[in-house]
């Protein structure tokens, strides 16, 4: 899917507004699933734009290095494995499958990393120690705890709305054990109910936000290109993993760019099994080609949320019954189709425009439009 870019010059793309210039790979490192129930539109419209980033960075000249994480040790996962009176690895597996069959349905294409925490619990431990001996983390318990220092404030949070977000997403704000409400587990102590591994400090787990930054550094080192993942993971996850990240190693920024796709929402309320408005993916599958699905996501800017309503589904049909009938026709030839194969590009490296590249390639036909197909994998 790579293709060379134009001019002696690097490959040069805007993400999220920051200029991100590649010499031949990319590092993109994508948060990944908890594999504890069925997918839905939401986990699949995170998942097929981080595809489409990646086969647009190939487009561009670079070649698209993908970490994409499994969380399979998670509380909220060992709940719902409790509840199936199954061992928490097994049930993860068997959920995971699905989800990479609905992937692969969808042509979302399977990452060249997809590492799993619970293979890398030592990786935890050994962050875990070192953020101790630097001072960023402190031991009590049989817990270590991550000093939450600025990380609200970079996140551009109030300690109110920080506090509310750590609640929600199990931070445990209210542990006696923490010097600061705000601090969150690296490594934690032992519970009933729970996996746990030997550690220096005793039994317990791994911390949430620790398994992705071990993850991301033993996968890619110290930092990484573009890390993506759903826009409603940016505080606490992506602030806290980030966090680690640069005081385990001293390198910032530990992310050049953030990709965080909107969430998908039902008469106002986000996608999710906990408010029991799913649109599974399967189901969608089973009515619309995974073309007209794919569009659906992709034809709208990335990091903005959206409502989902099946007349969405129509309209994508529709643009894409368009954008194939474009393709047949003989297009601009000579320079002037170059010029739009050029500008077509431009629009990709602009916070992947996909709506205005797809007006183009309708517009131009041709050539522009084959390439717009073949690029966001929409051909049928």
């Amino acid at each position: 899917m790579s293709a060379s870019h134009a001019g002696p010059g690097p490959v040069s793309a805007v993400i999220g507004g920051q200029r991100v210039q590649l010499l031949d790979k990319a590092r993109i490192y994508a948060c990944g699933i908890t594999p504890y129930d069925v997918t839905h539109l939401g986990h699949a419209a995170t998942f097929v734009w981080l595809d489409a980033l990646a086969r647009v960075i190939g487009f561009l000249g670079a070649e698209p290095e993908v970490c994409r994480n499994v969380t399979d040790v998670d509380d909220v996962l060992h709940a719902a494995a409790g509840r199936a009176g199954a061992p928490y690895d097994t049930f993860a597996a068997i959920q995971q499958f699905q989800f990479d069959q609905d992937m692969a349905a969808l042509r979302v294409r399977a990452p060249e990393h997809e590492p799993r925490a619970h293979r890398y619990v030592e990786q935890v431990i050994r962050l875990a120690a070192g953020l101790v001996s630097t001072g960023a983390a402190y031991t009590r318990g049989g817990s270590v705890y991550f000093r939450a220092g600025d990380v609200a404030t970079r996140a551009g949070l109030d300690a109110a709305a920080a506090r509310s977000l750590s609640a929600e997403f199990g931070g445990r704000p209210d542990d006696p054990a923490k010097d600061d409400p705000m601090d969150v587990a690296v490594w934690q102590a032992g519970e009933p109910g729970h996996p746990a591994w030997d550690s220096p400090w005793g039994p317990g787990r791994p911390g949430w936000h620790a398994e992705c930054a071990a993850m991301s550094m033993s996968v890619f080192g110290a930092a990484v290109d573009i890390h993506g993942g759903g826009a409603d993971l940016r505080f606490p996850h992506h602030a806290y993993h980030g966090a680690m990240a640069e005081a385990f190693t001293g390198v910032r920024p530990y992310a050049r760019a953030w990709f965080r796709v909107g969430v998908v929402t039902i008469d106002g309320a986000k996608m999710a099994k906990s408010a029991g408005n799913l649109v599974l993916v399967d189901k969608l599958l089973a009515t619309h080609p995974a073309p007209v699905v794919r569009l659906m996501v992709l034809d709208r800017p990335w990091a903005e949320s959206w409502e989902y309503t099946p007349a969405l589904l129509d309209r994508a049909a529709g643009r894409l019954s368009g954008l194939y009938q474009a393709a047949g026709r003989g297009g601009t030839a000579g320079q002037a189709g170059g010029a739009a194969l050029a500008e077509l590009r431009r629009l990709l490296a602009t916070d992947l425009d996909v709506p205005a590249a797809l007006d183009l390639a309708i517009a131009e036909g041709g050539a522009c439009a084959r390439t717009l197909a073949t690029v966001l994998e929409l051909s049928s």
